[in-house]
């Protein structure tokens, strides 16, 4: 477009009539040097551009080499999916699609843009911060250790001020101030260490979130504060100057002695519901963390066995038993799927995962919960004849029958992925199986397929049990008693997995083909 404007400048001039005055015709040569210029200009914005594209391409590569090393081990680190999200949403709209767009070649641009399909969105992000947050609370992580790169004693990459403003920013947004404030001191702390003329401005952003939120915590004293040191960089800072006016009446209106906070008593405490403050998810959390809540009544009875149940696919090579609790019975089978069966199975499973969901106890109909983060899918004997091996092993190991039993559901948990404490059963005013005419859930097997580095227990608050994925090691208990009625302490729960990739796969068995593998009996202790 420069190039014809230049010429169409030289022929507006000269009327096609340069050679008649060699004045004119010495025009020519200062637009020819001109053109010149303009051309070279060009090359330089071009080289530019493809050397800001080569450096973007190289540091994809570079990354997605190391990742794709070892995928589950890469972003099994909660700070690591984190970072990995943030970088196509948050860091793509301020950073990368400006680099992008910035091209001659369009084709470029809307490839990418439809590869984009299959990059984490918004959505993701804001799941990846819940979890990481999840995840600090449940395994009581510091926040300046989680920044410095440890999680749980697992080295991962440090956070920048930057990262941790964005963690602050997005608990802001979710009007979570406990941890708006703990982030942004974070990213103040960090800012403050490295503090270069012109991130005034970004000091100012940390402490216009962070004075609120110590506001909404009740720490009307420590706000203001916060908001005379906005003001100290910022004099003209409109919000700030009514907040000032806000915090010093209630201040004074308020009687000295009220809980309002001050520079040396300020609160900071977490924001639970009447559930989540209860004694059940205390208990939950406590066994996450691997700690003990109450003693196993039964410690001294338990003891591991070889089961044949003298069935034919268990005379070679007998189920190994470990027995975990009496009543209710509970235990646990060791090397009890083969790897080679494993990788079928999650083969198979992962084109097929869409998020979990639960039955909704008034409504009888699947939905998603916030308290359920995984995906998971069914697997049936049609799909590979290995299934129905794995079925055929669990009804010998199980000694019963699998004809009304569920198919074979396969579950991966995500980042901070987790279950809240549930039953497997449904109680008498639920309607989650009415319509499959096999009875409720009689009981749970469930197989671990793969090691989790850190977190990920499955555990049962009102037993004090606490059990660690292991490869190829399933869990088995019974829901229901012989009467019918559920066991309500089968109470049990999936802990968010700290570090690592969890795979499961569960069999409920119901009650309907149990009759004579299970005789009914009439106390609730059977």
């Amino acid at each position: 477009m420069i190039w014809m404007l230049i010429i169409a400048s030289v022929a507006a001039l000269g009327s096609g009539e340069l050679f008649s005055s060699l004045a004119h015709l010495q025009t020519a040569l200062y637009t020819e040097r001109d053109i010149s210029k303009e051309i070279r200009h060009y090359i330089y914005e071009e080289q530019e551009r493809l050397e800001k594209l080569t450096q973007l391409a190289d540091e994809f590569e570079k990354h997605s080499e190391k990742a794709l090393e070892d995928p589950d081990l890469y972003l099994g680190n909660p700070v690591n999916a984190y970072l990995f999200v943030k970088h196509f949403t948050i860091d793509w709209d301020n950073e990368i699609d400006i680099v992008i767009k910035n091209n001659s070649r369009t084709e470029l641009y809307n490839k990418i843009e439809e590869m984009r399909e299959n990059l984490p969105n918004y959505e993701d992000l804001t799941g990846s911060v819940s979890a990481l947050l999840r995840l600090q609370d449940t395994y009581k992580l510091e926040t300046n250790e989680l920044a410095r790169g440890n999680v749980g004693g697992v080295a991962s990459p440090e956070l920048t001020a930057w990262d941790c403003y964005e963690l602050g920013r997005l608990a802001y947004n979710t009007e979570d101030y406990y941890h708006t404030i703990m982030w942004m001191e974070e990213a103040l702390a960090k800012i403050r260490q490295f503090h270069d003329e012109g991130v005034d401005e970004n000091i100012v952003a940390i402490l216009d979130y962070l004075a609120f939120a110590q506001y909404k915590q009740g720490n009307v004293r420590r706000a203001l504060t916060l908001t005379n040191e906005m003001l100290a960089l910022s004099p003209d800072h409109t919000r700030a100057q009514g907040n000032k006016d806000y915090y010093e009446r209630m201040l004074r209106e308020e009687d000295e002695t009220a809980k309002r906070g001050d520079d040396g008593e300020v609160t900071n405490k977490r924001q639970l519901d009447e559930y989540r403050s209860g004694e059940e998810y205390m208990a939950y959390e406590a066994l996450c963390r691997n700690e003990t809540v109450k003693e196993n009544k039964y410690k001294h009875k338990l003891f591991c066995r070889y089961r044949t149940n003298n069935h034919p696919l268990l005379i070679i090579s007998p189920a190994k038993e470990e027995v975990l609790y009496l009543n209710p019975f509970l235990s646990v089978f060791h090397n009890s799927i083969s790897d080679r069966e494993i990788k079928l199975i999650q083969t198979l499973a992962t084109p097929k995962l869409g998020r979990a969901t639960v039955h909704n106890p008034k409504t009888g109909k699947l939905e998603t919960a916030g308290y359920r983060v995984s995906k998971s899918c069914w697997l049936s004997d049609y799909d590979s004849p290995e299934i129905a091996r794995v079925n055929a092993r669990i009804a010998a190991t199980t000694g019963l029958n699998m004809e009304t039993a569920e198919e074979l559901q396969i579950a991966n948990y995500g980042i901070g992925g987790q279950y809240e404490p549930h039953f497997d059963f449904a109680r008498k005013e639920e309607k989650a199986f009415e319509g499959l005419g096999t009875g409720n859930r009689i009981a749970t097997l469930m197989f671990y397929m793969s090691d989790v580095q850190a977190g990920g227990a499955t555990v049962f608050p009102y037993l004090g049990l606490k059990i660690f994925p292991e490869k190829g090691k399933s869990v088995f208990w019974y829901n229901l008693y012989k009467n019918g009625e559920g066991i309500f302490d089968t109470r049990h729960a999936a802990c968010p997995v700290l570090v690592g990739s969890k795979w499961v796969s569960n069999k409920w068995i119901h009650e309907r083909g149990q009759e004579f593998k299970r005789p009914c009996g009439l106390r609730e202790s059977e």
